[in-house]
């Protein structure tokens, strides 16, 4: 007898606008694009010789893309835990979902969000909660300075704020 039993998936924290992109983008997927292209490659198999077919070529490799991003996003769904900052209760310290006001080493301030991995954006500092900056903030409380060990060295970083309201 196997000792090795199916593993259930990791957890998948996620904020309900990370789990309802996903969710479109699944959707999108499977009830526009994959029908589209579905389409495409009947038409050009029936165009005869398959071997210099550019668009059956395409055709197939992209249903190939489509379907394992299907896939993917699937087992993504199936392991999210939803979890609304909104509905949090008030508290100073930095858990998922937080909006956290920084003062860096170099006396920039900065605000990040600690999201899901599937919704990073540096761009509107969206960081996921497994990042190395999340990882020193979490449980650290409004006040605190942590420590953050980069790849330029040690950088000591103070919470000035911590509030959960909702992530867009």
């Amino acid at each position: 007898m196997s000792t090795d039993a199916p593993q259930s998936p990791p957890i998948n924290y996620i904020t309900p606008a990370g789990w309802q992109a996903l969710k479109d983008e699944l959707y999108s997927l499977v009830n526009k694009e994959r029908p589209e292209i579905v389409q495409i490659v009947n038409w050009a198999a029936s165009n005869g010789d398959r071997s210099e077919n550019g668009d059956y070529l395409y055709g197939k490799r992209r249903m190939r893309e489509i379907d394992r991003r299907i896939r993917f996003l699937t087992k993504r769904l199936e392991a999210a835990q939803v979890v609304d900052p909104e509905q949090r209760e008030a508290t100073d310290q930095v858990f998922f979902g937080a909006t956290v006001e920084l003062l860096r080493g170099d006396g920039s301030e900065q605000t990040v969000r600690i999201v899901g991995v599937d919704e990073i954006d540096t761009a509107r500092n969206k960081i996921s909660w497994i990042s190395p900056l999340a990882r020193c903030l979490i449980k650290a409380h409004e006040g605190d300075e942590v420590v953050l060990h980069g790849p330029e060295g040690k950088e000591v970083i103070e919470i000035l704020s911590v509030e959960y309201v909702k992530i867009d």
